[in-house]
């Protein structure tokens, strides 16, 4: 399994990583062994980080093993991790391999939507590889039925080939329904497709309705593309929005214990672990009516068009200021979140693996 997503501060695809190379382990037969495949020129893998699995570190750049997998298709996965039976990368491209099964984990089609608002890596390849990629794959996991759809719709892969491997809920305890004083949380990657500057206008909204609105907390990595956080469409916003940049995983439970609830306005979405993270905690959730979010949130949030700051303000100020609308999002959150496990993501990827194995003829 390529870990490499999972290396430094653990976006929503790291976070997806480790967990689930966590349960994995724990559900392998004694038979199996499970390797985490990771090259870096400066950033290494922590000793036992799965517990159990072993580690193949590389000092190689990521730049430079991408060009060489992704253009040359060399070298095979086998020359730098040893024997294997599977090799999962876990992102759309191929993970060069002699004789493994290859996989490819596909969380979205965003790059090839908007391929301008990605990174220079993922605009040069990901577009115009991805689709053969994933066809020659011999299994394409998604983390949603959504991005299940669409890998078999748009990228012509067999449904029989595609495994929805959804994320499990964090070991959080659920809380009581949260005071409607907490901040506004935004949890995630500052960057385009994560429609900031939609939530920005929708709050600007919100504070010209509801003048003692809660602040915006925004905790995530800045990405390119993000413009001026203070001010709005004339109203000035210095001093309500914060801007907190990575946070760990401890930190950002306590933001969410803090929070009168959660925001999520992406343009597009393969999963939105923040909604789940939400949900099981107990905190509220306001999402965009794109991509997966409504069938993560499954009936427990409140959904608006992202593009719609109106819509977005006022779906807010109803989770605000309604108690009684509160207590139900809250209630249904965390019975919606109880229904992810990361154990039965973990099965539903061993039975995955063994099934291409079978159908290649190979115990």
């Amino acid at each position: 399994m390529d870990y490499r997503p999972a290396l430094r501060q653990r976006t929503g695809a790291g976070e997806y990583v480790h967990r689930l190379a966590q349960a994995l382990q724990a559900r392998l037969a004694p038979a199996d062994l499970l390797t985490l495949f990771s090259s870096s020129w400066k950033d290494r893998q922590p000793p036992a980080v799965v517990a159990g699995a072993r580690q193949r570190d590389v000092r190689i750049p990521v730049s430079v093993l991408n060009l060489a997998w992704h253009r040359f298709g060399w070298p095979p996965a086998e020359w730098l991790a040893g024997p294997m039976d599977i090799a999962h990368s876990m992102h759309p491209l191929l993970m060069p391999a002699r004789r493994a099964a290859q996989f490819v984990t596909v969380h979205d089609l965003y790059f090839l939507d908007h391929p301008e608002q990605t990174a220079a890596e993922i605009r040069r390849d990901y577009a115009a590889l991805a689709p053969g990629h994933a066809r020659r794959a011999a299994g394409v996991i998604v983390p949603s039925e959504h991005t299940r759809q669409a890998i078999v719709q748009r990228l012509g892969v067999p449904d029989s080939r595609v495994t929805v491997v959804s994320p499990g809920a964090p070991d959080w305890a659920p809380g009581p329904t949260p005071a409607a004083t907490g901040p506004i949380l935004f949890v995630g990657t500052v960057e385009p497709r994560k429609n900031v500057p939609g939530l920005l206008r929708a709050y600007a909204a919100l504070v010209r309705q509801c003048p003692e609105a809660p602040p915006l907390v925004l905790a995530g990595r800045t990405g390119a593309g993000v413009g001026d956080l203070t001010s709005v469409a004339g109203v000035n916003l210095t001093g309500r929005v914060q801007l907190l940049g990575y946070v760990s995983d401890a930190r950002r439970e306590t933001l969410y214990r803090e929070a009168s609830l959660l925001v999520m306005p992406s343009l597009d979405e393969g999963f939105g672990l923040p909604v789940l993270e939400a949900m099981t905690i107990g905190v509220p959730v306001v999402a965009a009516r794109r991509g997966s979010l409504p069938e993560v949130l499954g009936g427990a949030g409140l959904l608006a068009e992202p593009d719609d700051a109106e819509g977005l303000a006022s779906a807010m100020r109803l989770a605000l200021q309604d108690e009684g609308t509160r207590a139900r999002m809250a209630a249904a959150g965390r019975a919606r979140a109880a229904t992810y496990s990361w154990s039965a993501a973990a099965s539903r990827l061993y039975e995955a693996y063994t099934a291409a194995l079978a159908a290649r003829g190979r115990s």
